[in-house]
């Protein structure tokens, strides 16, 4: 490769890194326009809230859920990978970025929050503070690059983990959220609620 065509690659990856973060950026003024509070309602900043059907779930750095958001950088780090399999590493990274930012402002609107109070074991669910959506898409980006670096077979095994294990702990993991939104069922809302 030539010094030009070196510098050319560079620019190019720095423009998508770039893409990224106004993504982000995006994410956050859209969230703020919606009314969502910068931090938690409770004045603090936490790196971990341990609880899950409290108040200051989704409200701080990271909770239980973030194992489910980093599954998500290593799901869109497969589809980009599928998608836009030419692409550079910051472009896919950049469709990733965009498919979380998305999910970010549509789980903060009314009509997801009120389907997770009224179909999952989230009765009181708020929404996110911004800090945490944010960090929510950070942990994405996390997962993507974690699932860029490390064999298929360790990324996937990460990912079992982690579901086994917030499904043990909290009874809850992606799975669980996901199938609860789309088709919610009885007997695991029941199970989830510790009836």
């Amino acid at each position: 490769m030539s010094v030009a065509e070196s510098l050319r690659y560079q620019r190019h990856v720095s423009f998508w890194f770039w893409v990224a973060l106004a993504i982000l950026v995006a994410q956050i003024l859209v969230e703020y326009a919606m009314g969502r509070l910068w931090i938690c309602a409770c004045g603090e900043i936490k790196l971990f809230e341990p609880g899950v059907n409290t108040p200051g779930n989704s409200q701080h750095l990271a909770d239980w859920y973030t194992p489910s958001h980093i599954i998500h950088g290593f799901l869109f780090y497969g589809l980009a990978f599928l998608v836009l399999r030419r692409a550079s590493f910051a472009k896919r990274l950049a469709l990733a970025t965009f498919i979380e930012a998305v999910w970010e402002v549509l789980e903060n609107s009314p009509i997801i929050i009120n389907r997770y109070r009224s179909a999952t074991m989230a009765i009181g669910y708020e929404g996110d503070s911004i800090l945490n959506s944010a960090m929510d898409t950070v942990f994405m980006a996390v997962g993507f690059l974690f699932a860029a670096r490390a064999p298929v077979w360790l990324t996937v095994l990460v990912a079992i983990v982690f579901e086994v294990f917030t499904g043990w702990l909290i009874r809850d993991n992606l799975a669980l959220n996901v199938l609860m939104l789309v088709w919610p069922v009885d007997a695991i809302k029941a199970w989830q609620a510790g009836v």
